[in-house]
């Protein structure tokens, strides 16, 4: 693919390198969900870990073991840091404070700048949704200093929080209302194949890697370009001037 010398972004200085978290609620979730965007940040300089919430127990192909050998693999390949917190197993996790606060506890110990959780709407995966909303949670509550339940480490405070889709199967309409935010990952495609084909035990029964490809196809189109995935904020986007937008893509 083509591409324009003003086009090129230059890696993070050490100085400017984000340290980013993406928590998913089963191994292959932050793969699938926002992958080729994290292995572009990885290519940019910036630091990458995944959580997840569980090793994939209730799996129908795949035991606990083979789950995590297969997030060990991804994470080598997409450069990222990987971390597991038990929070009860798959198909267990809870909406319950507890759980909040042991997310809280690791966002002080990693300090990411940047949080990705799973979408936190309904009428998917009961985990998903669950850990969406305890990583919101958790986000709030890793920055209250006098909550004693995470001391005595030190409060800290993220500057931003995104959710990503597992299952969608396109920009469907945020509940909040917020724009969704459309990242070219054409770049890194092959990477980010590589990463989601090391779930194998995962496609005994769907070709989970080809729809997350189709989706990915079918958001590049819509922004001009040959493969992209999307996040949508938690909150509204600060820019300093409307030049700093690339615009959507779209031919008007």
């Amino acid at each position: 693919m083509s591409r324009d010398a003003a086009d090129e972004v230059p890696p993070a200085s050490a100085a400017r390198a984000r340290r980013i978290l993406a928590v998913g609620a089963h191994p292959d979730d932050v793969e699938f969900g926002c992958g080729g965007i994290l292995i572009k940040e990885v290519a940019r300089g910036h630091e990458v870990t995944i959580l997840n919430l569980s090793c994939g127990e209730a799996s129908s192909s795949g035991d606990p073991e083979t789950r995590r050998r297969e997030a060990e693999a991804a994470a080598r390949i997409m450069g990222a840091r990987l971390e597991f917190l038990d929070l009860e197993g798959d198909a267990r996790i809870e909406y319950r404070p507890p759980n909040a606060v042991a997310i809280a506890r690791l966002i002080r110990r990693l300090r990411p700048h940047i949080l990705l959780a799973p979408s936190p709407e309904e009428n998917q995966h009961p985990d998903h949704a669950k850990a969406g909303r305890l990583v919101r949670d958790a986000a709030r509550l890793a920055r209250f200093g006098g909550l004693q339940d995470l001391a005595p480490a030190q409060a800290h405070a993220i500057e931003a929080l995104y959710f990503y889709e597992i299952t969608g199967t396109g920009l469907g309409s945020a509940p909040t209302g917020l724009p969704w935010i459309v990242v070219d990952v054409s770049e890194v495609l092959p990477t980010w194949r590589r990463a989601m084909e090391c779930h194998a035990s995962q496609m005994a029964t769907r070709d989970y890697v080809e729809l997350q490809l189709a989706r990915a196809r079918a958001l590049g189109l819509g922004i001009g370009v040959e493969h992209a995935m999307a996040v949508r904020a938690n909150d509204p986007i600060r820019v300093d001037g409307l030049t700093d937008l690339r615009g959507s893509g779209r031919r008007f």
